[in-house]
């Protein structure tokens, strides 16, 4: 006998946290309509339901309908770019370590069909293959202990920004034109500085990393920078001549007591940790000028050996740099929780500003969730314990919508940390 399962309708009137959180972006919506429909569709994220759509919402939130939703995710007027702005001006207020990292990395939506703005076949790590699918570029702010979306922009391929005919009917504007993915992160970080998010280091994956033009982007805007490099990485080890060797060879050459067992966060099984080593060097530009870096090697207990190359100062520690390139780990937890909680990756609209009006309104979510977690930390945090690393609770949607958290609302941790109560 076949069961159904009955997806719990969302409270009529809406959560007052909620309501509290919105209430400054209101300013971005001439009528009451938009404002409703917003905190609605917010809501609809925050439910059990499986597949969250602007239908799907209407059926189990009260005093909505899908074509309010619809309406505020196409038509109706108002600045996504702006709102996400003022979010993410509101998220700095939180206090902050003084020692915060700008990830950035992306994320694949499998889609059928051709006809979704930016679908095509191409490369996902999602995926972990070739694939139809939408990728976008997102830029993250992570701290030892605090972490939340910065931006998102859908990475547009050139099948896509050179045919007028699919700009025109995915409603693509104009200023934008095909870029690389690591162009894109440049230019999400350039929105970043503007709204004055402070990074003390950048850090990326091989794909930025070992992009020549990523790293002369990140050096012409003076940043900091750790980010993963691929083990033909070419280093030289004299500022005027000699050949450039590879990053495997060069870190193969060290001996074994050049080696240290460096540790980054805590895990369900003690602390993450590595035996690493680091080489000062140049990078040979394009130009055929050289760069002062340090190539980091490590070997994870995973049984692979990483690379890294980073342009900090000579006398930063090991510990420091290392630490760094794993925040990593708070991007793929916000990919895996904006898309298994939130339903970010359900989105089934087919134009350019649905797609990224429904962006914002997730990573708006998610930095409601962020910012309610770290205010009940705040009212139960005990005298002399130390601060855990915490992000949106993985724990049930509807229950998060439907009442005030539980004070043993507990924290969604990435694979290998661990999971710890509020505190």
């Amino acid at each position: 006998m076949k069961t159904t399962t009955r997806i719990p309708q969302a409270p009529t009137d809406p959560w007052p946290e909620l309501a509290q959180f919105l209430e400054p972006f209101h300013v971005h919506f001439a009528r009451s309509e938009g404002r409703q429909a917003l905190e609605r569709y917010l809501t609809g994220l925050f439910t059990e339901h499986p597949n969250k759509n602007c239908d799907t919402i209407a059926a189990v939130v009260p005093d909505t309908s899908e074509q309010s939703l619809q309406g505020l995710l196409t038509n109706m007027v108002w600045d996504h770019d702006d709102l996400n702005r003022q979010r993410v001006q509101r998220l700095m207020q939180l206090p902050a370590d003084g020692d915060a990292v700008l990830v950035f990395d992306d994320t694949g939506f499998a889609k059928q069909g051709k006809c979704s703005v930016g679908v095509t076949r191409q490369y996902s790590g999602t995926l972990g293959k070739t694939g139809n699918c939408q990728v976008t570029v997102n830029c993250h702010y992570t701290e030892r202990t605090l972490a939340w979306p910065v931006a998102t922009r859908l990475y547009l391929p050139k099948n896509w920004a050179n045919d007028e005919q699919r700009r025109q009917q995915a409603r693509v504007p104009k200023e934008v034109t095909f870029q690389t993915k690591p162009e894109i992160a440049l230019a999400l970080l350039d929105d970043a500085r503007s709204w004055g998010v402070p990074p003390a280091c950048v850090t990326a994956d091989a794909d930025y990393g070992d992009n020549p033009n990523c790293l002369a982007g990140l050096e012409k805007r003076r940043e900091r920078y750790v980010v993963a490099v691929r083990c033909d990485f070419a280093v030289a080890l004299s500022r005027r001549g000699g050949l450039a060797v590879h990053a495997d060879v060069l870190i193969q050459r060290q001996p074994k007591q050049a080696w240290r067992s460096v540790r980054w966060r805590e895990g369900s099984k003690g602390w993450l940790r590595a035996l690493c080593v680091a080489v000062r060097g140049w990078r040979v530009r394009s130009d055929g000028k050289r760069r002062a870096g340090w190539l980091i090697g490590e070997d994870s207990a995973d049984g692979k050996r990483r690379y890294y190359w980073s342009n900090l100062g000579p006398k930063t520690s090991l510990a420091k740099m290392v630490g760094y390139a794993h925040r990593r780990h708070w991007v793929e937890q916000f990919h895996e929780e904006a898309k298994g909680l939130l339903g970010w990756d359900q989105y089934q609209g087919r134009l350019w500003p649905g797609f990224h009006r429904n962006a914002v309104c997730v990573l708006l979510a998610y930095s409601f969730l962020v910012w309610q977690e770290f205010t009940q930390r705040q009212r139960v945090r005990r005298r002399g314990r130390k601060r855990r690393p915490f992000s949106p609770s993985a724990g049930s949607a509807a229950r998060v919508a439907a009442e005030d958290p539980p004070t043993d609302l507990r924290l969604a941790t990435p694979p290998g940390s661990q999971r710890v109560a509020a505190a």
